[in-house]
């Protein structure tokens, strides 16, 4: 192993925490469905990649943050009437049935986003410059402290709504005790759709931050998507703040095993398919995860 300085930590843990809060964000979306439906939904990356077209579309007609909130305003109501359409009517059914469905419209919106954009590699404007300022003689990517920022805001207000509001309260309860919820007046229903349209807005977020960095394509999101299940894997799947910490976490630690020449960038891909299933090997309910017992 190479002798490096502090200063090559400092930047790989900060550029980590920059991929990891991405992570952490579609990681955070997958929760919020899975904890309201018990369904992972396998559609998540390419739902984002299709919003972020939607955004970059929508650039050039205004600037950078208007076409930001307004995304996160499309994909949130195109998700709830996703959910009221397509996932409503099936929500009994088994959850087979249900995965099928989410690899379907994975499918759709992959294929839709080539037809519409074409297979060509976009630029992406950031709203981050990518010039580097130094702390402490240590050179850090002004993007990637805004990434870092732009998450944690996020994470942040959603702390907010799901403890302080009426609202947060009501889509907790719905997740837990959907009988129970009913029974007080919460209409679960709507609760799990506003659900839906909350994931798909965070999972546009992370597809506008990871666009500038990678390009934009309709396969942008592929192998994201599956860094972002180790993480919610990692951190618990019923888990919120579990995903968070696991986005991040495992942001830094491919950073680090990447500059120590443990793995080269080609074998990330098998190092997060590998943290998958050792958590599931070691704790299958993640470091957040709340072990369940059944009385028989």
């Amino acid at each position: 192993m190479l002798a490096y300085t502090f200063s090559d930590y400092a930047q790989q843990v900060v550029s980590g925490l920059s991929s990891g809060g991405v992570y952490a964000l579609l990681a955070l979306a997958i929760v919020i469905i899975y904890r309201s439906t018990g369904v992972i939904n396998f559609a998540q990356g390419e739902m984002a990649t299709f919003t972020t077209f939607i955004a970059f579309s929508l650039m050039h007609h205004m600037s950078y943050w208007p076409a930001f909130f307004l995304t996160c305003a499309i994909a949130f109501a195109g998700a709830v009437a996703l959910e009221r359409v397509v996932i409503r009517p099936i929500e009994q059914a088994p959850v087979l049935t249900l995965v099928i469905v989410t690899l379907g419209l994975a499918l759709m919106f992959n294929g839709a986003s080539a037809w519409i954009w074409g297979g060509a590699v976009h630029q992406f404007d950031s709203p981050f410059s990518t010039r580097p300022i130094h702390v402490a003689g240590v050179a850090f990517s002004i993007q990637d402290l805004g990434i870092i920022a732009v998450s944690l805001v996020l994470v942040l207000l959603l702390w907010l709504l799901f403890q302080f509001t009426k609202l947060g309260l009501a889509l907790r309860a719905s997740a837990l005790n959907p009988e129970a919820s009913r029974f007080v007046g919460i209409r679960v229903g709507w609760m799990l759709a506003f659900g839906w349209g909350l994931a798909a807005a965070i999972g546009a977020v992370a597809g506008m931050l990871t666009a500038p960095l990678s390009g934009l394509d309709f396969n942008m999101m592929l192998t994201l998507l599956l860094y972002a299940f180790a993480a919610a894997v990692l951190g618990g799947l019923e888990s919120p703040l579990g995903a968070v910490v696991g986005g991040l976490l495992f942001g830094v630690v491919l950073n680090l095993v990447a500059m120590w020449h443990v793995v080269g960038s080609s074998l990330k891909l098998p190092v997060g398919l590998a943290v998958i299933l050792l958590v599931l090997l070691v704790r299958p309910n993640g470091l957040f995860g709340r072990t369940v017992v059944r009385k028989v």
